[in-house]
């Protein structure tokens, strides 16, 4: 192609509405100072955000950062062209992996692409980010959307997620305190959360189940776009009690890979299987899907969002504490002495 033919391209024959992104954040200006806390300085909309750590009061400041996405959830509310729900997921599964080191979440950032924006889209999207911020207490401090026609097709987009918060050093929780005895206190999830959804679509397609169909009255595109639980106030409260020694967030890999990230080597958590009932979701799926329960607890949360181990003597307080913030918890395992030839650190019985 002759170098003339090029002169007159722009960015609009390239695929990139520009005056689309600047709608957007016309949009969504009034969103952002939602979740606005003591720190922050300025305004987004700037190369960076801002903010002031030391009018907190922290003595030894520890910096806590985590990113996430949502995965393949964003099929179903592409499909469902649901999307004003997705970004509260995609906070949660940031400020969760935060909490459990007892951080408090300061500032969140997002990351939006797509092939093509759709101010509608985006503006639902980051309506969810901003209600998540605010479920976290976290400030949304900024965030990038990037109009990309080569890398996306159609519709799709993806959402990605960072987050910083902070914990004074002496109160870093890092499972190195649980000793045997203590407790394991389940905390309730929502349903799936936001992980091990390529399975669940495997199941749908070959149960040719549509979304549109009902489980018990209620639509299945409902139930698996249900938001995750955002634990972070609740969990911060239970933490002054002083009786947390550990907390895992159960996301991908289910309990019997993400408690075993919190317990030190020697050992074990006994799990009473019959201590919570499933989510009928749950059900559906192992039946449906010809799963087995190993998988099950391999894949899903099965309905416990994040576990606590706990000193047995305020067990009780730990769970009233949660049951006071709309969190449904109840005692589910005990801490026990790992046997040298046991290879399992999450034992169901």
């Amino acid at each position: 192609m002759a170098k003339s033919e090029l002169s007159n391209l722009n960015y609009a024959e390239a695929g990139v509405n520009i005056n689309n992104g600047n709608e957007l954040v016309d949009r969504i200006k009034h969103l952002v100072p939602k979740t606005s806390r003591p720190g922050v300085l300025g305004n987004v909309g700037g190369f960076g955000g801002l903010f002031d750590i030391s009018s907190l009061g922290y003595k030894q400041p520890v910096l806590v950062s985590g990113t996430d996405g949502v995965g393949t959830k964003l099929k179903l509310a592409i499909e469902t062209n649901k999307h004003d729900e997705v970004g509260i997921d995609l906070v949660a599964m940031c400020v969760n992996d935060l909490v459990v080191l007892g951080a408090e979440p300061l500032i969140f950032l997002d990351y939006y692409a797509t092939g093509k924006l759709d101010v509608d889209q985006g503006e639902a999207l980051i309506s969810g980010i901003v209600k998540g911020c605010e479920m976290a207490g976290c400030a949304l401090l900024g965030g990038e959307t990037a109009e990309m026609p080569g890398m996306y097709k159609g519709n799709d987009y993806d959402l990605a997620g960072f987050c910083v918060g902070v914990v004074e050093k002496d109160n870093i929780i890092d499972g190195q305190s649980i000793v045997p005895g203590n407790v394991a206190i389940g905390l309730a999830s929502s349903g799936l959360h936001s992980n091990g959804f390529s399975l669940v679509r495997k199941v749908l397609e070959i149960s040719q189940t549509k979304l549109t169909e009902s489980l018990s009255g209620k639509l299945f595109q409902d139930i698996l776009l249900t938001p995750t639980v955002i634990y972070v106030k609740p969990v911060l409260e239970t933490i002054k009690t002083k009786a947390v020694y550990g907390i895992a967030h159960i996301t991908g890999g289910g309990l019997i890979e993400n408690i075993p990230r919190i317990l030190p080597e020697n050992l074990a958590v006994s799990i009473d299987s019959n201590s919570w009932q499933c989510p009928e979701i749950f059900n559906w799926l192992q039946s449906t899907g010809n799963i087995t329960q190993d998988e099950m607890y391999r894949v899903f949360n099965c309905g416990v969002g994040m576990v606590l181990m706990v000193n047995a003597a305020e067990s009780d307080t730990v769970i009233n504490i949660l049951k006071s913030n709309d969190i449904d918890a109840w005692q589910m395992g005990e801490v026990i002495e790992r046997n040298d030839n046991d290879t399992d650190q999450v034992i169901f019985v």
